[in-house]
């Protein structure tokens, strides 16, 4: 799968995905300081789904209404970054298919997906 990978997400999550052969364009690497409004249009641009920790994206795209191409808000708290990488890694197996154009959050104990 294909991913932007918002500035705040820590490069741990960022290396576990590529390694496991999704394509991540990272933010820090080649637009640090963007707004959250550039970061969502060039997800949206390369059709990407944008991944971040960022809950302002949720403001963005239910309050102002922004189009996007599938969001996975991470809310990880407690965990270490290479945790945090298994339980994305796994929650993007498992439901994969359906993030595209969605809102999903993961969190500890469930992925709610809402397209």
């Amino acid at each position: 799968m294909k991913f932007v990978a918002d500035e705040g997400l820590d490069l741990p999550i960022v290396k576990a995905l590529r390694a496991e052969g999704h394509e991540v364009f990272y933010i820090k690497e080649e637009h640090p300081g963007f707004s959250d409004e550039d970061v969502l249009k060039i997800a949206n641009q390369k059709g990407d789904i944008l991944i971040t920790s960022d809950k302002d994206f949720g403001e963005l795209v239910y309050r102002l209404k922004q189009i996007h191409s599938g969001i996975l808000l991470i809310r990880l708290s407690g965990l270490r970054p290479k945790e945090k990488a298994v339980v994305i890694s796994a929650a993007i197996r498992e439901h994969g298919a359906d993030l595209q154009k969605a809102f999903a959050v993961i969190n500890k104990s469930h992925v709610k997906i809402r397209k």
